[in-house]
């Protein structure tokens, strides 16, 4: 009887080591989950804000969106205002960011081909935006693809053109 009892203990100290190796995996992959994912378990730390775009051609939701050339938040979603007949991006937007009533929103291309972002010029003159602000100021993407197609087939103006070697004032 003595050996048996002395078995089990052994048996149960193994399985609670066991037990606990599982448990801090298991939250090890909580927490890459979260970190990883761009998740949040316990409350953001970003504001949302609306910006209005004629077009929003190759955004996406999840795409950065950046001010000073730092990523300061991501694309949460995009929809259409049915009253206005334009798109409308939800902009999730770290709460740190100070973004004024004057900001302008333009969506870029990271490279020749790259990926869309938007990039924020945060303004300064105006009041500070909260929660479900609206970026009245946006700026649409160049399409290329139109771009290319105005060259090609000689449908640009000569007033359209711009002289790189003439300097802009």
């Amino acid at each position: 009887m003595c050996c048996r009892e002395v078995q089990s203990v052994k048996n149960n100290v193994y399985e609670s080591i066991a037990g606990v190796f599982v448990f801090v995996g298991l939250m090890v992959l909580v927490y890459m989950t979260v970190n990883l994912g761009n998740l949040s378990l316990f409350g953001d730390n970003f504001m949302v804000l609306k910006a209005r775009f004629n077009t929003v051609t190759g955004l996406r939701a999840g795409n950065p969106i950046e001010m000073y050339g730092i990523e300061i938040g991501h694309v949460g979603s995009l929809s259409i205002d049915d009253e206005v007949q334009m798109a409308v991006a939800t902009l999730n937007i770290q709460k740190s960011a100070r973004i004024y009533s004057d900001a302008i929103a333009s969506i870029k291309t990271a490279g020749l081909i790259g990926d869309k972002f938007i990039s924020i010029d945060p303004g300064g003159s105006g009041e500070i935006l909260g929660n479900n602000g609206v970026i009245i100021n946006t700026e649409s993407p160049v399409d290329i693809n139109d771009l290319i197609g105005k060259y090609a087939f000689g449908s640009v103006d000569e007033e359209d053109e711009m002289d790189f070697g003439e300097e802009i004032q």
